[in-house]
């Protein structure tokens, strides 16, 4: 059974730099500590990376997934697993929402092992996803300088 967990957190910044942030995969190791490496195998029209491959330390191993991309809603990156070595899922999506010179974002994932882990490894690790996911997200979009932005 999937184990879906939600999260938000208000940005100072306004949701197409948040936005251009979240599609710029290459620099995900920069602001994401426990991303490898990562690799984007298809793009759309647009250049939009719509398959990702992610390398991933994680449990104390070193982990790979493949990511498809949904780029159908301006205010939502979304993603489903293609492919993952100890993941059978790894669904999820941030909605963004202006609100003035800020952006609400909400991040929500649903994911499931191939292999169980006792609750409290479960816990941990959504703890870390959930604060590289938002934290590390929104120290990276606060952390921009205007012209040079993505």
């Amino acid at each position: 059974m999937a184990d879906r967990v939600t999260e938000h957190t208000t940005i100072a910044a306004p949701l197409e730099t948040i936005r251009a942030v979240l599609l710029d995969f290459p620099t995900y190791p920069e602001w994401a500590k426990d991303l490898k490496s990562i690799e984007v195998l298809e793009t759309d029209d647009q250049g939009r990376g719509t398959s990702v491959r992610y390398r991933a330390a994680g449990m104390g191993r070193s982990t790979s997934y493949t990511l498809g991309y949904d780029h159908s809603d301006p205010a939502r990156v979304a993603w489903k697993l293609t492919d993952g070595d100890i993941v059978r899922k790894l669904d999820g999506h941030y909605e963004m929402q202006a609100e003035g010179d800020a952006t609400a974002v909400t991040y929500e994932l649903e994911a499931e092992l191939i292999v169980p882990l006792p609750g409290f490894v479960k816990r941990r690790t959504q703890g870390r996803i959930m604060h590289t996911a938002l934290n590390e997200l929104k120290a990276r979009v606060e952390g921009l300088d205007g012209p040079s932005a993505p």
